[in-house]
């Protein structure tokens, strides 16, 4: 930490990455409005493309924002939207208003992931990043794997899966807002208060840079697309009914959270190349396990692949801040424009299952993205990872 005082700022801060993790209740609340609304898989996993959607139009101008009204006022901001997006289900429960619901998700979310990361560095030291952002990670796990065991909960004793979601989320996240606003936090100049939508874009000319990008693409992806097909893959192959099958989101977020929380740990002590390698080989034995028929086998490959995707963002995200460390704001903006994959991937999920009408086809679109993550290994690029 920088100074004595960083503990303290270092709880709010944390309390955000929490509230960060409430986007992804869109896995298990996807499988919920699917059977509610009668929905195919194409348009069940169309919600999660509406709320990732909004990373590829907002990232870059909240970054430029950023450079404006600073950072902490940047993700107190996302956090009063995403308030909005869970108050919505409490009041009405119907498909237009889930619509708008995760459309305020997805645009809070989006602020806060480009804002909150850079926030970060203002409160760690440049060789603690990687650690820091993982046990970021690590504590925003905690409310993704939470929600699918309350959305069951809720489901199995009050017949109403989004009874005690929401508003505990809601909560949470009125006293996340009202904590980090009320802490005084030095953010750190950059050399690009001026910067415009070219100077961003610029960025992706660097071929460091577009294969961070790209990449990040591939781990929202891998991450969504796991969350919302794991349950489905478990109603398919051993009929399971939803709040059985649901405990699998849960399942991989528990291994991820292990995973995050190893991640603080091994991240400061063994290079980042090796923990990248590590965790991409995790993934894609992972994958594979998911096309047995074995229940057991199924299991096993959800906690291979949690563990391993839990430490590719932060390592991928570390170094394309140290590849422009002056220009930290619009290189966030653009990595986080990256979450687009979580928007482009599960609707091509969806449709390759309608298309062969079985789970599989989402398992290949997933198999697609760790052989990117692999080839990154591979690239001349590598030595950064060192």
């Amino acid at each position: 930490m920088k100074n004595t005082k960083s503990i303290y700022l270092f709880i709010p801060v944390m309390l955000a990455f929490f509230t960060m993790g409430f986007v992804d209740l869109v896995g298990i609340a996807t499988n919920y409005m699917k059977a509610d609304f009668h929905l195919s898989d194409t348009l069940a996993n169309l919600f999660a493309s509406m709320i990732f959607f909004w990373f590829l139009v907002l990232s870059l101008p909240t970054g430029l924002l950023m450079n404006r009204i600073g950072r902490k006022k940047t993700v107190v901001i996302s956090m009063v939207v995403t308030l909005f997006s869970l108050l919505i289900p409490m009041v009405s429960y119907n498909f237009g208003m889930m619509i708008i619901s995760f459309i305020l998700l997805g645009i809070g979310n989006t602020l806060m992931q480009v804002s909150l990361n850079p926030l970060l560095a203002n409160i760690v030291s440049a060789n603690r990043m990687s650690s820091a952002l993982t046990f970021g990670q690590f504590i925003k796990a905690i409310a993704s794997f939470l929600a699918p065991l309350i959305a069951a909960w809720a489901a199995i004793s009050f017949s109403d899966w989004r009874l005690l979601l929401f508003p505990i989320y809601s909560g949470i996240c009125l006293i996340a807002i009202i904590y980090l606003a009320g802490t005084k936090i030095n953010e750190q100049k950059t050399e690009s208060s001026n910067a415009t939508f070219k100077d961003c874009f610029i960025l992706l000319g660097d071929a460091s840079i577009l294969i961070f990008f790209i990449g990040i693409m591939a781990h929202v992806g891998l991450d969504v697309g796991i969350n919302t097909t794991a349950p489905k893959l478990l109603m398919q192959k051993a009929g399971m009914s939803l709040s059985e099958a649901g405990f699998a989101s849960s399942f991989y977020f528990i291994f991820r959270t292990f995973g995050c929380l190893m991640g603080f740990f091994i991240l400061s002590r063994f290079s980042n190349k090796k923990v990248f390698l590590v965790s991409v080989l995790m993934i894609l034995s992972g994958i594979l396990a998911l096309f047995s028929s074995s229940v057991t086998i199924i299991y096993i490959g959800i906690a291979l692949f949690g563990v391993g995707n839990s430490n590719v963002f932060p390592v991928i995200f570390s170094q394309a801040l140290k590849a422009k460390p002056m220009q930290n704001n619009e290189v966030s903006g653009l990595m986080i424009m990256g979450i687009f994959g979580g928007a482009i991937i599960p609707l091509l999920m969806g449709i390759t299952s309608d298309l062969l009408n079985k789970q599989e086809g989402a398992l290949i679109i997933l198999l697609l993205c760790v052989i990117y993550l692999a080839g990154i290994v591979r690239r001349k690029i590598k030595k950064t990872y060192t």
